[in-house]
């Protein structure tokens, strides 16, 4: 497969996957905000609800340069929704989404192509008061309803060749970078000092954390007990059987790559194995006692490590470090 086609499918579906992470992030934000909530410490202002889509994605200096001073909710669901000159926006991730797979439509089928065109035209027509209008979880709901059906379109009329494997790729890289990323801000958001490590925890904002990737209802069933943060590490960082897990993800990077990789590629493969057997074989007490924020900056720069792997041997690399923030 030539390395643009490659390049324009593994990069459409980090945009999908990235719009549907960022839903998750806002409408729990939304209504997590909706509760009574106040900052302790002044030190601690970045911790506040509304902050945390900005911290998680990279873009709170970019933010207070559009807005100087100023956090409201209206504002950061402004930026981070319909703002065209943010690169990590809904608007701007479906679009580039859209334009990925225009650019490769022969090596995509034509109802994947027809889905996601017609979840860019009627983004497009969205503006901030119609979002209101509608409801803005009604809205988020749509965004990440539209990246399940597009996978579900993909699973389903997409030839198993190279070209699936790159989106199934971009999927999961950008899954993992997202996973590891808003574990480690919202745990150190909850518990801001080592003090805190298993004591009591507002029950509402771990559940939020769990919700946020679709992981509520599996800790209740391979739990059924109280949420503590040992065991929110342990689902979300090594069970295999949680879709959104950093085991889960690095399973089939892995899997993938080992099909991609040949001789003059060896190199991405032996990096994602290293992470895969990392998590494996890793165990939550371990964890603890490093110390999880210091394993999971560990884990995202073995991941960008990765990531700048698969670009040297398999894509076009045009993109500047925003777009490969993850």
């Amino acid at each position: 497969m030539l390395s643009r086609a490659a390049n324009n499918l593994y990069w459409m579906s980090r945009h999908i996957e990235r719009a549907e992470n960022t839903a998750r992030l806002l409408d729990v934000t939304y209504r997590m905000s909706l509760l009574p909530y106040r900052i302790q410490e002044s030190d601690q202002s970045w911790a506040e609800p509304w902050a945390l889509p900005l911290v998680i994605n990279g873009l709170a200096s970019t933010y207070y340069e559009r807005y100087p001073g100023v956090l409201t909710s209206d504002n950061v669901l402004r930026f981070m929704v319909l703002d065209p000159a943010n690169p990590s926006s809904l608007y701007s991730c479906i679009q580039e989404a859209r334009e990925n797979a225009r650019t490769v439509r022969g090596a995509i089928t034509s109802e994947m192509y027809e889905d996601i065109n017609a979840t860019w035209l009627e983004m497009r027509s969205h503006d901030y008061d119609r979002l209101h209008a509608g409801g803005l979880s009604a809205f988020f709901e749509w965004v990440k309803m539209r990246s399940h059906q597009f996978r579900g379109v993909t699973f389903g009329t997409m030839l198993r060749d190279e070209g699936y494997s790159f989106i199934r790729l971009g999927t999961f890289i950008e899954r993992a970078d997202n996973t590891a990323r808003l574990l480690d801000v919202k745990y150190h958001t909850l518990l801001p000092s080592a003090a805190d490590v298993g004591g009591a925890v507002d029950y509402y904002q771990w559940s939020a954390l769990l919700r946020s990737l679709s992981a509520f209802d599996a800790y209740r069933k391979v739990y059924r007990d109280l949420i503590t943060p040992t065991k929110v590490t342990e689902l979300l960082v090594l069970r295999d059987d949680v879709p959104r897990s950093l085991h889960a993800c690095m399973n089939d990077i892995y899997e993938i790559l080992k099909g991609l990789c040949d001789e003059s590629s060896r190199e991405a493969e032996r990096l994602a194995g290293e992470l895969h057997a990392q998590l494996h074989y890793g165990r939550t007490e371990q964890i603890i006692t490093l110390g999880l924020h210091e394993y999971l900056m560990a884990f995202l720069a073995k991941l960008l490590l990765l990531t700048a792997e698969i670009n040297r041997d398999f894509l076009v690399p045009v993109y500047t470090q925003q777009q490969v923030m993850s």
